[in-house]
């Protein structure tokens, strides 16, 4: 049995027994635990992978829903989804990370198993919400979970294991297509299976990590403390604005491409393959100098202005000639993909910076709210401002991530300002 890492401390593990110029190159992680928990996200992130490109085929073909269904079921587990964050979180931080973490993806490979064998309506929605749940509550409970592991690499770390993410989101769309051509019965219901499994293994994998005992609360501290951190919540409400452009590639561009402009219908494709490149190859260099609160929110700025100067390159196409529209999408989607990759640097650092180490897991169970919110509400207003609205709805919605990467800075102080108080106050106390 794994024994317990000292409150207060970073998990502590032997040195990797890969050669060091793997280590210096980035491509393998220095310590096992941080092994082990890459792997971890790779396994779990090629079945999600799988499981997004082929659900909705899935429960068409084979469960034999309706798309009409499928879109109700889908959403409704997404929003009662959101909810679980925030307790698990705190049982996360009490009860210690590694532990909430590995049962949240039992549960999820339970609740992937489940849609194999049931085939009504009701059912399915059951077996969807429970997915959801845990996949929320999992991600509340991980972020504790990665701060202790990475210790004191945890802002390359972080980076690192979001390029692993999008690494397997990458090999898994590659063989759900393989799938997909088939199209047949048991192709789709392998695929599901896959999911359930890759769950399951990640959890034995996780199994494998040291444990992380939970950090004391200070004596005052209120039992759902992130519900009355203003400040966090202003910070979470920006990063749920900001995580709106995770959409406009994957729902809005294809739209834009095929309907409004002459650009090659290829170029929906290889929209993907660019963007998950760039963010494999470049969000750990991203990432380098994007260490505090004040140098994350100064990244989250500049990607609200490159949001908007990449949205404006691809709206202004529109009606231009082939090559033209051609060179200005590639180029939106190269700009667009650099404000990802600050954004996602910025949010990563924010969520961990303002967040108390007694209290990670609530925390993020708060941030991963917003985030989540942003991407149910997300293709109702990319169809509205980019495809109703057409090139003043781009340049809009351009406008209104410019804007709020504007005010992140000073919210961000607002929030450290009350965070030297609380820290003020609690020395007081002690003394």
């Amino acid at each position: 049995m794994n024994s317990p890492v000292p409150s207060g401390t970073e998990a502590k593990d032997e040195e990797a027994p890969k050669g060091p110029w793997l280590v210096r190159r980035g491509l393998v992680p220095r310590s096992r635990a941080q092994q082990v928990l890459a792997l971890a996200t790779f396994v779990n992130m090629i079945g999600s992978g799988v499981y997004m490109v082929s659900a909705a085929l899935y429960f068409t073909r084979v469960v034999g829903l309706s798309l009409a269904e499928v879109g109700v079921a889908m959403g409704v587990a997404a929003g009662v989804g959101l909810f679980s964050g925030v307790p698990v979180g705190r049982l996360a931080d009490r009860r210690g990370p590694r532990e909430v973490y590995l049962w949240m993806l039992v549960i999820q490979g339970v609740a992937m198993g489940l849609l194999v064998l049931v085939h009504s309506y009701w059912l399915v929605l059951v077996a969807l919400c429970l997915g959801e749940l845990a996949r929320s509550a999992g991600g509340a409970a991980r972020g504790p979970l990665v701060r202790g592991i990475g210790g004191s690499e945890l802002t390359r770390y972080r980076a690192y294991l979001r390029s692993v993410a999008n690494l397997a989101g990458s090999c898994a769309a590659i063989a759900a297509g393989f799938a997909v051509q088939f199209d047949s019965h048991s192709a789709y219901v392998a695929l599901i299976v896959g999911n359930a499994l890759s769950f399951v293994a990640s959890a034995a994998i996780i199994a494998a990590l040291p444990s992380l005992a939970p950090i004391p609360s200070p004596p005052k501290a209120s039992r759902w403390e992130v519900l009355k951190d203003r400040p966090f919540v202003a910070v979470t409400v920006i990063d749920g604005i900001m995580s709106i452009h995770h959409q406009v590639l994957l729902f809005a561009l294809p739209l834009w491409i095929v309907g409004h402009t002459d650009a090659p219908r290829w170029l929906v494709g290889a929209s993907a393959l660019i963007n998950t490149a760039l963010v494999v190859l470049l969000q750990v260099r991203a990432s380098r100098e994007v260490d505090d609160s004040v140098s994350a929110a100064r990244a989250m700025r500049r990607s609200g202005l490159a949001f908007f100067a990449g949205m404006a390159s691809i709206a202004l196409v529109a009606g231009l000639p082939t090559w033209v529209a051609l060179v200005g999408i590639v180029f939106g989607i190269f700009v667009h993909t650099v404000g990802e990759l600050w954004h996602t640097a910025g949010s990563l650092e924010l969520r961990f910076c303002l967040a108390p180490a007694h209290a990670q897991g609530q925390y993020m169970g708060l941030f991963g709210f917003g985030a989540g919110l942003a991407n149910v509400v997300a293709p109702s207003l990319l169809a509205l401002f980019c495809i109703t609205w057409g090139v003043t709805g781009w340049l809009v919605l351009g406008g209104v991530f410019v804007v709020t990467g504007l005010v992140t800075p000073p919210v961000v102080r607002w929030a450290q300002r009350t965070r030297q108080f609380e820290d003020v106050e609690q020395l007081s106390e002690a003394s």
